[in-house]
């Protein structure tokens, strides 16, 4: 009976391992071994009295007398092997041995007891520590040598002690469909172990519930990884090297302003958004590490700083064409010729004289050339028109090309002594624009001129 009992075990076992295949549900396999107990007595069976001569007493009479009615074998007994097939059923296969010395109130020689059966189980509550279920099924019973199917009802209790092992109890009740073989109980009490959950990455949450089944992870996010341990898991996690805030999507903020160090120019001074997180004392618009005058507000064409006014005009420098000299804002900073600096100047240029019939300069004009000079430095952005004029003596065509050699001899003689050549134009009118009359000798002097004019 014990090498039977060994061989059961054995082959069951094997039987059940063998057909284990990539599983959809966690830890689907259960295997269970342990004691089985056959009780005839309360099964109310009137048959096995007139066919076997025994009293078996009212069906569920005296359902916990072990002394006098269960028939135990003191060894492994019952080895079973079940199958999650989901929404909490399982289908399973279970062998059971005894020896059988109690038929109800009498006694019986030393019979055997063998049976395989098929069953359907159901749980009644899921992942709890006490798992109640109900079983039904059927199988194949013999009684020495004597054979009969039997349809099976079940009820019992897994207690789990770990998440894969556990105490399973037991109860079936057999019914016979022969009239040869009685009606029983069957009680187990075992050792029940739960298997065939796959933990890729081992981080004990199974691949089935395993959000990320590669990457050990944590239970709080379906076993995904937080590798900063921040309470962000690595996918939703901006910064995953980083512990952050959930506001920052996981990335740090070291200065506090908003901006998440990785997008903060300026991680450790707090800042503005627009600023890329950088500061600005100002308040200018220019980041202050890139703000020349950091507490003076000025645009960024400047660097931050505001534009200056050399000359204190109003017109700034960068608008300024004479930012050195004082001017006015219609004149673009530059100083405006007046009415009277030009009659100043023109009041020098008359008094430059010319050799008689030439153009060339006579030496006592040159003194005169200094105030016209430091005139045309003081408005250094006017420009000027150098006209030569003459009197009627001689032809006209003569005097027309006199009074334009004379005009570019004052010229030329203005920019050997540095005024910009594109500020002066040389005109010569001839004898077209008299300021006399030329039929006096003072008259003819006043018409042999030259003026310097304003170009408006």
């Amino acid at each position: 009976m014990k090498q039977l009992s060994r061989l059961l075990v054995v082959g069951l076992l094997v039987f059940g391992l063998n057909n284990i295949q990539a599983q959809d549900e966690n830890n689907p396999w259960q295997v269970s071994f342990g004691v089985n107990a056959i009780d005839v007595y309360p099964t109310g069976d009137e048959d096995a009295i007139t066919n076997f001569g025994f009293e078996t007493g009212s069906f569920g009479s005296e359902y916990f007398n072990l002394n006098d009615h269960w028939n135990i074998l003191p060894s492994i007994s019952y080895v079973a092997v079940s199958r999650s097939v989901g929404d909490n059923f399982s289908l399973g296969v279970r062998g059971t041995l005894n020896r059988i010395d109690k038929l109800g109130d009498a006694s019986a020689e030393d019979l055997s007891h063998y049976a395989v059966d098929g069953t359907l189980k159901y749980q009644i509550l899921k992942n709890t520590v006490i798992d109640p279920f109900i079983e039904v099924g059927g199988g194949y019973t013999w009684v020495d040598e004597i054979g009969a199917g039997t349809v099976n009802g079940g009820i019992g209790a897994n207690i789990w002690f770990s998440e894969n092992i556990g105490l399973t109890l037991q109860t079936s009740y057999k019914h016979a469909f022969e009239d040869y073989l009685v009606k029983h109980f069957q009680h187990m009490a075992g050792i029940a172990v739960k298997f065939g959950g796959t933990d890729t990455d081992g981080d004990g949450i199974y691949d089935k519930d395993d959000a990320c089944p590669e990457v050990p992870g944590l239970e709080a996010f379906n076993g995904c990884p937080d590798s900063d341990g921040d309470g962000i898991e690595d996918s939703k996690d901006d910064c995953p090297n980083q512990a952050g805030s959930k506001e920052m999507n996981g990335c740090p903020d070291a200065d506090g302003d908003g901006i998440a160090d990785k997008d903060d120019a300026c991680p450790n001074e707090a800042g503005l958004a627009a600023l890329a997180g950088c500061p600005d004392a100002d308040g200018d618009g220019v980041a202050d590490k890139d703000d020349e005058c950091p507490n003076e507000a000025g645009p960024a064409a400047n660097n931050g700083c505001p534009w200056p006014d050399s000359d204190g005009d109003g017109v700034l420098d960068k608008d300024d064409q004479c930012p050195d000299v004082a001017g006015t804002v219609a004149n673009k900073g530059c100083p405006e010729v007046t009415e009277e600096v030009q009659k100043q100047l023109n009041e020098y240029a008359r008094t430059i004289l010319f050799d008689t019939g030439k153009a060339s300069l006579k030496t006592e004009s040159v003194s005169v050339f200094v105030d016209i000079i430091k005139i045309l430095n003081e408005y250094p952005t006017a420009r000027f028109t150098v006209e030569g004029h003459t009197d009627s003596v001689g032809s006209e065509k003569l005097n027309q090309e006199l009074s334009e050699k004379r005009a570019n001899s004052v010229r030329d003689f203005l920019i050997k002594e540095g005024i910009s050549s594109d500020r002066l134009q040389a005109i010569g009118y001839g004898e077209s624009k008299p300021i006399a009359t030329n039929n006096t000798r003072a008259g003819r002097t006043q018409n042999r001129r030259v003026e310097i004019n304003l170009i408006k």
